[in-house]
């Protein structure tokens, strides 16, 4: 799939080096912001000051480089908007996992929760959708799209968002990086889901936000936590279904262009 690259639209044309040379910029900012702050990465939802410090300023650093970026790319549109749609039944998993981040809210304890944090979190939540899809399901599959073929680009879309979280061993959360890696990998798969199948990154990107406001708004303060119980299920899914459904979608394009009349 190569569209992309042929838009005249476009200020620099698509390859897979300017795709990854964002990521990388981006990665530098958010982690340079975030260990600059002192980040303890699971109490990031505790505070006030954690929130602000850990979650809102090295997301709104790092928005300034996505917007600057892509800008300058000249890539807002193909990043944003879909091209080539799947049938509406792929919305499965992304709707199931917009179900699990609203039950999740619902069955927290949010006493301990200020006005302020409140405001930091959504703000955060916000920022957090719209930065990591437009790098990862947007700009990033723009790139891959001038090299690979679909199956490509979701499975590296998907493995580098799973790479960007890496650095978390050395920010307080261990070893325990590596399941962080599996479900990054899993639940980028179902945010590319949600591109593909809405035809736009937006619901992505409300759908990233969503996950993650429910997640760290729920730390520790939930009695059920029914995300991190069916996490596990919906990677699981997503890591068998997505690749089926880019097969078919394959194999439809090969039929088609075999029965379409010649001259």
């Amino acid at each position: 799939m190569v569209q992309e690259s042929l838009d005249p639209a476009l200020r620099v044309r698509p390859r897979v080096r300017w795709g990854v040379l964002t990521y990388f910029l981006y990665s530098a900012v958010f982690y340079a912001i975030f260990v600059l702050n002192g980040v303890d990465y699971p109490r990031v939802g505790e505070s006030e000051q954690t929130l602000l410090l850990w979650y809102v300023l090295p997301l709104s650093g790092a928005a300034v480089l996505t917007i600057t970026m892509v800008t300058i790319y000249g890539w807002w549109r193909p990043s944003l908007v879909e091209r080539r749609r799947l049938s509406g039944w792929t919305m499965t998993l992304p709707i199931i996992m917009m179900v699990i981040a609203i039950v999740n809210m619902l069955i927290g304890d949010f006493t301990r929760f200020t006005p302020l944090m409140w405001l930091y979190l959504i703000g955060g939540s916000i920022l957090v959708g719209f930065n990591e899809e437009m790098i990862n399901r947007g700009q990033l599959i723009v790139a891959l799209r001038s090299r690979f073929g679909e199956t490509g680009v979701w499975l590296l879309s998907a493995a580098m968002f799973a790479v960007f979280h890496l650095p978390n061993i050395f920010l307080g959360i261990g070893s325990i990086v590596l399941l962080q890696l599996i479900y990054a990998f899993g639940f980028g798969s179902i945010f590319y889901l949600a591109r593909r199948s809405t035809g736009s990154l937006v619901f992505a990107m409300l759908l990233h936000g969503l996950w993650d406001f429910s997640n760290f708004a729920t730390n520790g303060s939930s009695s059920y936590p029914i995300a991190g119980a069916l996490s596990p299920l919906l990677v699981i899914a997503a890591v068998i279904t997505v690749p089926i459904i880019l097969r078919r979608e394959r194999r439809r394009d090969s039929a088609q262009s075999v029965s379409r009349p010649v001259g």
